[in-house]
């Protein structure tokens, strides 16, 4: 980027900001949400923007505009609308890719992220610190922060992991959809009953990196490891509440105590089917009659016709509407994770981009202040409010950081996964 492009860059900023800030609101618990995030970083555990550009958009993701994606529930104008500060940005890719092609993916999704930052430099700047993430937000930029969703992304190598850290990700997800070699899924069968030796070893190396352990889409009993071995608090990067939505994604009311004497955060999704329960239940039976109506190649009513197929989704739809989740369900979370485990254990980790649906009130990254309105309409305090927004999660990095600070004598790690857990 040129120097006279970047200086616009930083221009269109400052004057979105300043346009925003020109129109104070009238409702008195937004005008407090506005002033909290003014001064605490708004922080979004996760977002799915850098997988969803290259599904929909291809080659054209490296250099497309990004002031304005109608098509995205991201995008640089509504991220300033939302007074986002900071941002873990998902590196996700498909878990049921081979391993090896799993880590060129991955590279090509960080590169893709730094080659955002670098492209709005008067937008975004990268950050591995909770240092960082203040100063960027108070200079007025989002703290860009990134996070590789799923163990299968290090292809059982060590030396992966810290390359990915040397690139700047903030956190590793230790499963995505499916159970891998070294640790169970909450949505697979599972095959370890929680952490394997190699496992538990990736845990202790993300600790001695600084790099946050994310237990979202954990099974139960790699939670309870990886808490159990972890000498630094954890993040739920986009979980809910069991407690409200049993989901075996969400968090139980024991795990939620366990994240408490940990220090960690477990950061509220706003996926609709880890929120509302009916939500659910409607998906699973679309799901199923979706199959009925077609499921090539083995069968289906209508194997073959796909017109007629979707005629009779349709049909099906007007007879079971789908049920609505809105912004207070969300809250609902949000409050239960503060009941169980303390209001210095929740945040917010959207989804924004890897989901297709989104509750009523929470459809872009422009919504972030109305959520915080709505804690505040709740009761609770400016101060509680700001630790939700981002002071929890900042702490925890700060806890990460000064336990990996007490590990710098420590050796890497080098084992494989045949020599900790046993040829198989």
């Amino acid at each position: 980027m040129s120097k006279l492009s970047a200086f616009a860059a930083a221009l269109l900023s400052v004057t979105a900001v300043t346009a925003l800030a020109a129109t104070p609101p009238t409702d008195p618990a937004m005008a407090r949400a506005l002033k909290i995030m003014a001064t605490t970083p708004m922080i979004d555990g996760h977002n799915d923007w850098a997988e969803s550009l290259r599904g929909r958009d291809g080659e054209k993701r490296w250099t497309m505009p990004l002031d304005s994606l109608p098509a995205y529930m991201t995008d640089i104008t509504r991220l300033r609308q939302g007074r986002v500060g900071g941002q873990f940005w998902s590196v996700y890719v498909p878990a049921n890719l081979p391993e090896q092609e799993q880590v060129i993916e991955t590279l090509e999704q960080i590169d893709l992220v730094r080659d955002i930052v670098a492209r709005y430099p008067g937008t975004f700047e990268l950050a591995t610190t909770a240092a960082d993430v203040r100063r960027i937000h108070k200079a007025g930029r989002i703290a860009s922060m990134m996070g590789v969703e799923g163990g299968g992304q290090i292809d059982q190598r060590f030396a992966v992991l810290r390359a990915y850290r040397a690139l700047g990700a903030s956190y590793l997800t230790l499963t995505h959809a499916v159970t891998i070699d070294w640790a169970d899924s909450a949505t697979d069968d599972p095959k370890h009953g929680g952490l394997t030796p190699f496992g538990k070893a990736v845990v202790h190396e993300l600790n001695r990196l600084g790099m946050l352990v994310d237990l979202s889409h954990v099974a139960e009993s790699v939670m309870k490891d990886a808490l159990a071995v972890s000498k630094a608090p954890v993040i739920f990067s986009h979980s809910s509440a069991k407690g409200v939505d049993d989901h075996p994604r969400d968090v139980s009311d024991e795990v939620l105590k366990l994240v408490a004497k940990n220090g960690g955060v477990v950061m509220v999704t706003f996926a609709p089917a880890y929120v509302s329960h009916d939500y659910r239940v409607w998906g699973s039976e679309r799901a199923a009659e979706k199959t009925r109506l077609n499921a090539p190649p083995f069968g289906g009513m209508f194997i073959g016709e796909p017109d007629k197929a979707a005629a009779a989704l349709a049909e099906w739809d007007k007879a079971h509407p789908r049920p609505e989740v809105t912004l207070a369900m969300v809250a609902d979370h949000i409050d239960h994770v503060a009941k169980v485990a303390g209001v210095d254990h929740v945040g917010v980790g959207s989804d924004f981009d890897g989901v297709s649906d989104l509750p009523t009130g929470l459809k872009d990254v422009a919504a972030y202040p109305a959520l915080l309105a709505e804690l505040i309409r709740r009761g609770w305090s400016d101060a509680d409010v700001a630790k939700v927004a981002g002071g929890n999660v900042l702490r925890v990095m700060e806890g990460a950081e000064k336990v990996a600070a007490g590990m710098k004598s420590e050796l890497p790690a080098t084992g494989t996964l045949a020599a900790l857990d046993g040829a198989k």
